[in-house]
Protein backbone atom coordinates (compact mmCIF):
# COMPACT_ATOMS: atom_id res chain seq x y z
CA UNK A 1 0.00 0.00 0.00
CA UNK A 2 1.41 3.54 -0.48
CA UNK A 3 0.89 4.22 2.73
CA UNK A 4 3.19 1.60 3.73
CA UNK A 5 6.10 3.20 1.70
CA UNK A 6 8.58 5.51 3.38
CA UNK A 7 9.28 8.85 1.36
CA UNK A 8 12.32 10.69 3.39
CA UNK A 9 12.76 13.96 2.60
CA UNK A 10 14.78 15.18 -0.48
CA UNK A 11 18.46 17.17 0.64
CA UNK A 12 21.34 18.15 -1.76
CA UNK A 13 19.04 17.81 -5.04
CA UNK A 14 18.05 21.06 -6.71
CA UNK A 15 16.91 22.21 -9.97
CA UNK A 16 17.96 24.78 -12.14
CA UNK A 17 16.58 26.77 -15.15
CA UNK A 18 19.99 28.67 -16.78
CA UNK A 19 20.43 31.22 -19.04
CA UNK A 20 23.47 30.15 -21.40
CA UNK A 21 24.87 31.80 -24.46
CA UNK A 22 26.03 35.58 -25.33
CA UNK A 23 24.20 38.63 -24.91
CA UNK A 24 20.49 38.80 -26.76
CA UNK A 25 21.33 35.28 -28.14
CA UNK A 26 20.21 33.38 -24.81
CA UNK A 27 19.20 29.55 -25.01
CA UNK A 28 17.59 28.77 -21.53
CA UNK A 29 18.42 25.03 -19.89
CA UNK A 30 16.96 23.27 -17.30
CA UNK A 31 19.47 21.16 -14.98
CA UNK A 32 19.51 18.99 -11.90
CA UNK A 33 22.40 19.03 -9.49
CA UNK A 34 23.43 16.40 -7.05
CA UNK A 35 25.25 18.24 -4.28
CA UNK A 36 25.60 15.31 -1.74
CA UNK A 37 28.47 12.99 -1.40
CA UNK A 38 26.30 9.71 -2.80
CA UNK A 39 25.25 8.86 -6.40
CA UNK A 40 21.61 8.75 -7.16
CA UNK A 41 20.34 5.79 -9.22
CA UNK A 42 17.21 5.22 -11.83
CA UNK A 43 16.33 9.21 -11.71
CA UNK A 44 12.51 9.41 -13.48
CA UNK A 45 12.52 13.19 -14.12
CA UNK A 46 9.27 14.37 -15.48
CA UNK A 47 8.17 18.20 -16.65
CA UNK A 48 5.33 19.76 -17.59
CA UNK A 49 3.87 23.24 -17.51
CA UNK A 50 0.64 24.48 -16.87
CA UNK A 51 -1.63 27.14 -16.06
CA UNK A 52 -3.88 29.85 -17.18
CA UNK A 53 -3.01 32.00 -20.51
CA UNK A 54 -5.64 34.82 -21.79
CA UNK A 55 -8.58 33.38 -19.20
CA UNK A 56 -8.18 29.83 -20.54
CA UNK A 57 -6.38 26.77 -18.96
CA UNK A 58 -3.03 26.15 -21.06
CA UNK A 59 -1.16 22.43 -20.63
CA UNK A 60 2.37 21.68 -22.14
CA UNK A 61 3.02 17.97 -23.03
CA UNK A 62 4.77 15.89 -20.23
CA UNK A 63 8.10 14.60 -21.20
CA UNK A 64 10.11 12.06 -19.35
CA UNK A 65 13.39 11.11 -18.84
CA UNK A 66 15.16 8.60 -17.66
CA UNK A 67 18.21 8.31 -16.12
CA UNK A 68 20.51 5.65 -14.73
CA UNK A 69 23.13 7.88 -12.59
CA UNK A 70 24.01 10.68 -11.62
CA UNK A 71 27.38 10.70 -9.82
CA UNK A 72 28.18 12.37 -6.32
CA UNK A 73 28.71 16.59 -6.42
CA UNK A 74 27.64 16.57 -10.41
CA UNK A 75 24.80 18.22 -12.51
CA UNK A 76 22.87 16.38 -15.59
CA UNK A 77 21.06 18.94 -18.66
CA UNK A 78 17.52 17.25 -18.29
CA UNK A 79 16.22 19.96 -21.27
CA UNK A 80 15.83 22.63 -23.22
CA UNK A 81 13.08 25.54 -21.80
CA UNK A 82 11.17 27.59 -24.19
CA UNK A 83 10.65 31.04 -22.31
CA UNK A 84 7.73 31.09 -24.10
CA UNK A 85 6.24 28.87 -21.23
CA UNK A 86 7.74 31.21 -18.54
CA UNK A 87 4.17 32.24 -17.67
CA UNK A 88 3.52 29.02 -16.41
CA UNK A 89 3.52 26.93 -13.61
CA UNK A 90 6.84 24.49 -14.64
CA UNK A 91 7.00 21.34 -13.21
CA UNK A 92 9.71 19.16 -12.25
CA UNK A 93 8.76 15.72 -10.48
CA UNK A 94 12.09 13.92 -9.42
CA UNK A 95 12.12 10.19 -7.75
CA UNK A 96 15.57 8.50 -7.53
CA UNK A 97 17.07 5.85 -5.58
CA UNK A 98 20.01 6.08 -3.20
CA UNK A 99 20.71 2.49 -1.39
CA UNK A 100 17.46 1.01 -2.03
CA UNK A 101 15.31 3.81 -0.76
CA UNK A 102 13.18 5.81 -3.18
CA UNK A 103 13.24 10.11 -2.69
CA UNK A 104 10.92 11.71 -4.35
CA UNK A 105 10.21 15.77 -5.05
CA UNK A 106 8.25 18.25 -7.10
CA UNK A 107 10.23 21.39 -7.79
CA UNK A 108 7.44 23.92 -9.31
CA UNK A 109 8.92 27.10 -10.54
CA UNK A 110 5.88 30.12 -10.67
CA UNK A 111 4.83 31.60 -13.08
CA UNK A 112 6.90 35.02 -14.26
CA UNK A 113 9.47 33.63 -11.60
CA UNK A 114 12.22 32.95 -14.30
CA UNK A 115 12.85 36.32 -14.81
CA UNK A 116 16.09 38.69 -15.27
CA UNK A 117 15.87 40.28 -11.57
CA UNK A 118 15.98 36.76 -10.04
CA UNK A 119 18.78 35.60 -11.63
CA UNK A 120 21.70 34.26 -9.46
CA UNK A 121 25.37 32.55 -9.86
CA UNK A 122 24.84 29.48 -9.18
CA UNK A 123 28.37 28.06 -8.63
CA UNK A 124 27.98 24.52 -9.90
CA UNK A 125 27.59 25.55 -12.79
CA UNK A 126 29.01 28.06 -13.53
CA UNK A 127 26.01 30.04 -15.04
CA UNK A 128 23.26 32.65 -13.94
CA UNK A 129 20.14 31.19 -13.31
CA UNK A 130 17.06 30.23 -11.13
CA UNK A 131 18.26 28.08 -8.28
CA UNK A 132 15.14 25.69 -6.40
CA UNK A 133 15.80 23.78 -4.01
Amino acid sequence: MKKDILFPQVEGVSVAVVREGETGEYSWNVFMINENKFDLKDITIRSKGYGPKEGEQQITSTLRHHIQLLQSESTLKIEPIDPAVFHLYNEYWISYYVNNQIFDKKFIFVPESIIEENLVFIPQLELQGILHT
